[in-house]
Formats: structure tokens, C-alpha cells, sequence
């Protein structure tokens, strides 16, 4: 699987298996939907303390953003490992940075 870089995509090894993300404008809107922000001032410092809660929202939104379907109970039940899901949604931030 090729991620597009262009696009800021990224590839991640997820539960064993290769999944795109990517940080779109409406992944973004579900991320702040899904942790309570008022707008993006305050997702920086969120993103600093994410419980796992937090990061399962943040990995399902920016997998949809990949062109994924998935929902965050879903891949609580991929057995999805944390260290992956907080890489995976690093490199997806990184990416989009630029």
C-alpha cells in the first residue's frame, strides 16, 4: 500500500496490517467534535495528554481521513497496540505539517 504524499497521507502497521491516514479538514472536525474543543487552540495542548479514549478517536478520524471505515470501538477490538496507534497518529500530524 502506497500512501500519497502529496495528499499528506501516511502508511501504518496497525494490528498487523497496513492501514492509510490521513489529516484531513473533516478528520480534524471529528477530532475536535470527539474531544470537546472549541477549535484548533486548544488541540495542540490535548494532544500533549491524550488518554486512550482520546487516542482511539483521534486514530479513527485520521483513518477515515485515509479513506478507511472504521469506528474506535472497532479497533479496540483489532487489538490495536497503543504504542502503534501513538505513532501511527504522529506521523499522521507530521505529515500534514509538511
Amino acid at each position: 500500500m502506497a500512501a500519497n504524499g502529496a495528499r499528506g497521507e501516511v502508511v501504518a502497521v496497525l494490528a498487523g496490517a497496513e492501514r492509510r491516514l490521513c489529516l484531513t479538514l473533516g478528520a480534524l472536525a471529528e477530532i475536535e467534535t470527539g474531544l470537546g474543543l472549541e477549535g484548533l487552540f486548544g488541540l495542540a495542548e490535548r494532544m500533549r495528554s491524550l488518554s486512550a479514549r482520546d487516542l482511539m478517536t483521534v486514530l479513527a478520524a485520521l483513518l477515515r481521513g485515509g479513506g478507511e471505515r472504521v469506528l474506535a470501538d472497532g479497533l479496540d477490538r483489532a487489538g490495536v497496540d497503543p504504542r502503534e496507534a501513538a505513532e501511527a497518529v504522529a506521523r499522521a500530524f507530521a505529515a500534514a505539517a509538511g
